[in-house]
């Protein structure tokens, strides 16, 4: 089991703990050694059991179930009180606003077991009855269910991208000759996946032969086209075949988006056959559409004059905006960000920890800003050519003002501006907190703009014209967080942002050096957008990087 596995089944534990009741200063020191774990930077799997024993913050109890979960790959007093408490009751820590405590409250003293009964109680106005709650809790309670239904079963790309690639080279393996494609939301790298979807000219015994071999998955129904099936780790697998005379007129149609295909469907004639892809496109006088592409209709005039050739890839990323060090809330020194950065072949690397006002992620005070920039001048003469910018991921406040003074952001090279804390906003009250930060002088970039997590928080609502309009008119970029559950702006949004020349910044938000790499599912998003290099700050060199910058600087002032 790798560092994080380990953490969240201690972590769990310490939660079901506190839902059975049990002495706080267990609870405690569980939740205390899972987020030692969490903040590890080697894997507990290299250490001898005598020194995880005596590490700081994991305890006599915790080692034993960590060196437990290393040997048997299990926790059996996990186990146990799993096998105690109603699959309900676990199922409530999925619920974003009620953690264990309440939890408690609402199984033991309200009776309610599940989900939907507790869904039902906070519209009956039973919830707020109960110490503890009160009627704005009983309404975000009501939100957060309503939201997590509607995504249930839904996972996010980078969940399933890699299963997605194994399950089709066994399949391939199984199939021989016979082709199998990835096709439907995977091909078209949507941020969130409902159905992990293959398109084959295997024939429908085969098919079913090959399906029983494989022990992860099970049949939850079949037609005379395909086969809808389930992992054990609950993905919907569905598995279309058809004859070879129509795998590419098959491939396309299962690749498009439902309006895409709409709009195709009237241009080609469905009794004749293709080779490739190629002719298919050709035969409706288009050049190949990229799969990512095929959403909608109107994207077919975009690509008309935006070579697929010229579209951004993970290889046009030359820096790496935005990301955090152990001055923060990061896993790894400002050092090791540099020299992972560097291995991958970037020019540069912005160091942007978070503000004094994020206390919970131990923001920089103005001694540790100061304290910070002279580290970092000493690393990059070490590290030279190779550069390092000072920059900060700045907390936007209630009114919209950035948390430090004026005279010590002007002391950062670029300023990240970001919303972290109450994100329950009016739509007036969001953009009228947005509004002010960009309209900050130093404000370089916009920082995951709706601050939504995919499949666990929305976005606070806002204008995305009106916000497109204020960052072309105060030279601030948007940025595209690349964290596989933020993707934020969202890529429907970046087509304004492209016609009013506002430059995208692809950033990893990254916390630690694995993190660097979730840049390239922002890359997957913002090829859905036609972002090319030349709209993506993260991809200008270092050069033309150090020239933005001074250039924004001066237009800012000037203007």
């Amino acid at each position: 089991m790798n560092n994080e596995q380990i953490a969240d089944s201690i972590l769990l534990f310490s939660k079901l703990l506190e839902i059975h009741g049990e002495n706080s200063f267990k609870i405690k020191s569980y939740a205390s050694a899972a987020f030692n774990i969490e903040k590890l930077t080697v894997p507990l799997s290299s250490i001898s059991s005598e020194k995880i024993a005596s590490m700081n913050g994991i305890g006599s109890s915790s080692s034993q179930k960590i060196i437990e979960l290393l040997q048997t790959g299990k926790m059996e007093a996990l186990e146990n009180l799993i096998t105690i408490t109603p699959p309900g009751i676990l199922e409530m820590l999925q619920i974003k606003g009620i953690g264990p405590k309440k939890i408690n409250t609402i199984w033991k003293e309200m009776e309610v077991e599940t989900v939907g009964e507790l869904l039902y109680a906070c519209k009956e106005n039973r919830l707020k009855l109960f110490k503890g709650f009160g009627d704005k809790t009983q309404q975000n309670v009501i939100q957060s269910i309503e939201f997590y239904f509607k995504n249930k079963g839904v996972f996010l790309y980078a969940q399933v991208i890699e299963f997605a690639n194994h399950l089709q080279a066994i399949l391939q393996a199984k199939l021989s000759n016979l082709r199998i494609e990835i096709t439907g939301e995977v091909l078209r790298q949507l941020e969130t996946i409902n159905t992990i979807e293959f398109i084959t000219e295997a024939d429908d015994v085969l098919l079913n032969n090959i399906i029983d071999e494989i022990d992860f998955l099970s049949l939850v129904s079949k037609t005379d086209d395909f086969y809808l099936l389930s992992t054990s780790a609950g993905i919907s697998v569905k598995i279309h075949f058809c004859l070879p005379a129509n795998f590419i007129q098959k491939t396309v149609e299962l690749g498009s988006s439902e309006l895409f295909w709409q709009h195709l469907s009237t241009l080609i004639n469905p009794n004749l056959e293709f080779n490739d892809v190629e002719a298919f496109f050709h035969h409706i006088n288009l050049p190949i559409i990229p799969s990512y592409v095929i959403e909608n209709p109107n994207s077919i005039e975009r690509i008309l004059v935006t070579s697929p050739s010229s579209i951004i890839t993970t290889n046009d990323i030359k820096g790496i905006i935005h990301c955090h060090s152990d001055w923060s809330d990061g896993s790894n020194t400002i050092k090791e960000m540099a020299l992972a950065a560097m291995e991958n072949g970037m020019e540069y690397l912005v160091i942007s920890d978070h503000s004094k006002s994020a206390f919970y992620a131990q923001g920089l005070s103005i001694e540790k800003v100061k304290a910070q920039h002279q580290y970092i001048d000493e690393l990059n003469q070490s590290l030279f050519p190779f550069k390092i910018f000072k920059s900060i991921e700045s907390d936007i406040l209630n009114d919209g003002s950035l948390d430090y003074p004026d005279e010590i952001l002007a002391q950062f090279d670029l300023v990240i501006a970001s919303i972290h804390s109450n994100l329950k906003m009016t739509e007036e009250k969001a953009m009228a907190r947005l509004l002010r930060a960009i309209e900050n002088p130093y404000t370089t970039v916009l920082g995951h703009l709706t601050g939504r997590l995919l499949l666990s928080r929305p976005g606070y609502p806002v204008n995305f014209k009106t916000i497109i309009d204020a960052c072309a008119q105060h030279h601030v970029a948007i940025e595209l967080n690349a964290h596989p559950s933020r993707l934020d702006i969202d890529w429907r949004n970046i087509d304004y942002a492209l016609e009013k020349n506002v430059l995208i910044s692809i950033d990893p938000d990254s916390h630690h050096v694995d993190g660097l790499s979730d840049i390239e599912y922002g890359v997957f998003v913002a090829q859905k957008a036609l972002v090319t290099k030349k709209d993506n700050l993260s991809s200008f060199t270092l050069k033309e990087f150090e020239e933005y910058i001074a250039t924004t600087k001066k237009k800012k002032w000037q203007s």
